[in-house]
This record gives structure tokens, sequence and C-alpha cells, in this order.
């Protein structure tokens, strides 16, 4: 983490002088203002984590200067000074927004330093509090024991004790959000919360505002100044998802802010120093979006430094119970469900499923299953009701043409879902009886029953159907 950086602002050359050296010993980052126009001008060319304000200035009074900076959208906690405090000036500061207020002088040093000591340490527990808050019924936890996962979150664990650009890459579903924040809560910058934008859920003309904030009357509706992302993610990581839905535009400006290290409001003049470590997700290929022009290659090789490919489920179904057990338990409590439990065959269904939404599909069929199955045990005919390759038939939704064409999905699992839709459907029609089934779609009958136990099918009514038994059938 950087030191925090602290500005102090009073009319007194000597306390400028104290409080500056002894900030600068106890390890702290310290400017100084001689008065409350040049205490803006700070403010607006860079971040501060705490403002000392003195009250009495000779251009402009501090309680106006705390008044301006939170007009202007400044969340920096701020500390008052005054050598001819009153109760109606210092509750006129804690109105205002002050953290603190201290009389000069300072009886000891060391006062001064508790005071600035215990209000950064408030105001990082606020934001502690409110990246939990964020959290909040998501975990950030990268489930699974399989070979995949455990190259993965090798890759994470050395990420996150780097500072350069990481670019997570994967199909929908995959955890993209999950591994940033396992990149964030594994590094220095931990302390502080992580910032977020969904470059594809905000409109092209504001994303420039979202990124870098904006002074009071930029644009129709910007009533008041506001802080963009980088500026609240300084000292820590700002998480850029669908980074390749970003506009050209806006391509060019992110491109300068990680090479120079500095943003601008939109409609100001201060730049701003940030430091900020970018974690970009994409489930497009940039490469070939560089090839194709959609996407500036001077901007992918700098969020490519360090590349993470997430798998896809398919590629580590081994991983699907240990995520099942993970989901049905939040599942049953958010939805007011008591405790429910699935049968191993109708575990080895969902393993088997190729999942084209990858974990977020399985999260949701999870949470599906467990609101429309009405007893305690989830089984595999519950399981085969829900699930989309099952339910639908060939050319479902498209007039018979490519029903069970997912994108991404391998050729292996596509046949394996067509083959059990089918082989159900047999059943189905001839009323559970595997003789007719199989002789309906040109199979022997063993080599039905064969299909049936690969495929983890029970015939409905009857037990684990058995080949070398005649007497199987109804």
């Amino acid at each position: 983490m950087p030191r925090a950086s602290i500005l102090v602002v009073d009319d007194e050359p000597n306390i400028l002088r104290e409080v500056k050296n002894a900030l600068r010993l106890e390890g702290y980052d310290a400017d100084v203002a001689g008065n409350g126009a040049l205490a803006l001008e700070r403010l607006g060319a860079r971040a501060y984590d705490l403002v000392l304000l003195d009250v009495q200035l000779p251009d402009v009074h501090g309680l106006e200067v705390l008044k301006r900076m939170r007009a202007q959208g400044s969340e920096t906690p701020v500390v008052m000074m005054s050598g001819h405090g009153t109760v109606e000036t210092a509750v006129a500061a804690l109105r205002l927004g002050a953290r603190d207020f201290l009389e000069k002088p300072f009886s000891t040093t060391e006062k001064l330093l508790l005071t600035i000591a215990n209000t950064l340490e408030l105001t990082q527990l606020k934001q502690q509090v409110q990246d939990l808050e964020q959290k909040l019924g998501t975990s950030s936890a990268l489930l699974g024991d399989s070979a995949a996962m455990r190259e993965l979150k090798e890759r994470v664990r050395l990420a996150a004790s780097a500072s350069a650009p990481v670019l997570v890459t994967g199909e929908r579903g995959t955890g993209k959000e999950l591994v940033a924040r396992a990149i964030h809560d594994g590094s220095k910058r931990a302390r502080s919360p992580m910032e977020k934008l969904n470059c594809a859920a905000v409109p092209h003309e504001l994303i420039e505002s979202e990124l870098f904030g904006h002074e009071a009357g930029a644009f129709t509706g910007a009533v008041k100044a506001r802080r963009g992302k980088f500026e609240r993610a300084h000292g820590s990581t700002l998480f850029l998802d669908e980074v390749g839905d970003m506009p050209a535009q806006m391509q060019a400006k992110l491109l300068r802010v990680l090479q120079e290290g500095e943003v601008e409001r939109v409609g100001g003049a201060q730049t701003l120093r940030v430091d900020v470590r970018i974690v970009a997700a994409t489930n497009r290929d940039l490469a070939a979006d560089v090839s194709a022009g959609r996407f500036r290659a001077d901007l992918y090789d700098r969020l490519h430094v360090v590349p993470l490919q997430l798998p896809p489920l398919r590629a580590r179904r081994e991983d699907v119970p240990a995520l099942v057990a993970a989901f049905l338990p939040s599942a049953c409590k958010a939805n007011d469900r008591t405790p429910k439990s699935l049968t191993p065959a109708a575990l080895s269904l969902l393993t088997r499923h190729p999942f084209p939404g990858n974990v977020r599909e399985l999260k949701n069929l999870i949470e599906r299953l467990v609101i429309l199955t009405p007893g305690d045990v989830v089984d595999e005919g519950d399981v085969r009701a829900v699930l989309p390759a099952l339910a639908s038939g060939p050319g479902a939704g498209n007039g018979g043409r490519d029903g069970y064409y997912t994108p991404g999905v391998p050729l292996r699992d596509l046949l394996e879902a067509a083959e059990r839709d089918l082989v159900l459907r047999a059943l189905e029609h001839h009323k559970g009886n595997a003789t007719h089934a199989s002789k309906d779609l040109g199979l022997e009958r063993s080599h039905f029953y064969k299909k049936m136990r690969a495929l983890g099918i029970k015939r409905p009514g009857a037990l684990e159907p058995d080949p070398d038994d005649d007497d199987a059938e109804p």
C-alpha cells in the first residue's frame, strides 16, 4: 500500500513546517497549503487520504473550504484545527462532515498524530465494511480441486503478489469477477475496496464520466462534481469487466491513464495522479478483435501483461460436486426452503451435463431445483426435468435446424446430450417399455440397456435395468 497522503492547510508558516516534519517522520506523505484557494487547487490536482484544515484562513474561511470540498464530491476525511475554537464552530464543522476538531496550539505532537492515526483507521474500517457489504452473498473462494483449478489458483496467487495489469479471459459464467476479487484480496492493496465497472453496461456517452469523474456543469445532469472509478480506486484495484466492449475513443483514453498514471475529470482542467492496478476481463477473443481493428493493439499489449484463461466447467467436471455442495445450502436459505440433498444419480447427471453457461448456469440450476422440488431429496427425475438439453427436443426454438448446437461446447458433449434426450423420449413414448423403445431406435435390447447405463438413465417405474433379465420388461 502507498503511504497515506495528508494535506496540511494553515496560514502560519511555523505550524506548517512543524506539522509537515512530524508527519514525514511518521512515514506520511505530507503536502502543505498556506490559504484556502491553494488548498482547493491542491485537492483538485491529486487525491489525499486526509486533510488537516485550519478554520481561520486569510482568504477563504475553513468551513467554506470544507463546504466546497463536499460540493465538489470530495469524500476525503477532514480534521479541523483552530486557535480560537468555539463549540458552535466545532458543531458546524462536524455537521459539514469533518471527522474531528483540534485546538491550537497542540498540547503535544502525540495528540495530533493519534488523532490522524485514528481518523485514517476509521476511514479504512468504513471502506472495509462497504466492501464486505458489496460482497454479501458472494464468495471469493475459487472452488474445486481439479488439475485445471489447481493450476489457476497458483497463477492467481502469483498474479496477486505483483502490480502488473491482469487480463482474465474465459467463457460466460466461468467466474471472471471472482478471479479478479481473489487477485485483489491476495494483494497488498486488499485493505482498500476493489472498484469495478462493467464496460458493456454503461452507455458510451457516460463511460468517461464513470471512469474519470466530472465537474459540476460538465454536461446536462451533472449538477455536482463526482469522483470517477480511478479516483476511488487510488491505492487499490479497478476491475474492468467486459473490457472488449469499451468504445474506441475510450480505449485511447484508458491507454493514456495506464501509461501515465494521470486522469482528468470531464469538464475539469486539473490533472490528478492516481495509483491504480487494473484487472480486466472479457469473454471475447481480444486478439481476433485486434486483428479485425475492433480493439487497439497497444491497449491489448498493455492489459495482456499477465493473462489468465479460465477453464470452462465441462473441462473440470470433477469440481461439480464441490460446487453443488457450496451452492445448495445457500440456495435453500435464500429461498426459505428446508435443507435439501441430491441423490448420487442426480449428482451424476449434473456432472455429465455440458453447462454452456458454466458455473453461473450451475448455480442458477441448483436454485431452480431448490425452488421446484417439493421434497427434501432431489432425485434424477427432478434434475432431468430442469436440464435445458433434456427438456427441449432437436431444433427447439430454431425450426429444427441446430437445436443442440451451443457455441463452445465440444461435439462429444452435444452428442451425449442428444442421445440422452432421444433415449428418454423413446422410453416416454413407449411408456417405459425398453424392448419397444430399443426396437423403435433400431438397437439391440442389450445395447439399448448399456446405452441407458452409460447415460445414467433409469427406466421410469423400474429398477436398474438388467440386459440379462428377460423378465425386466413390464
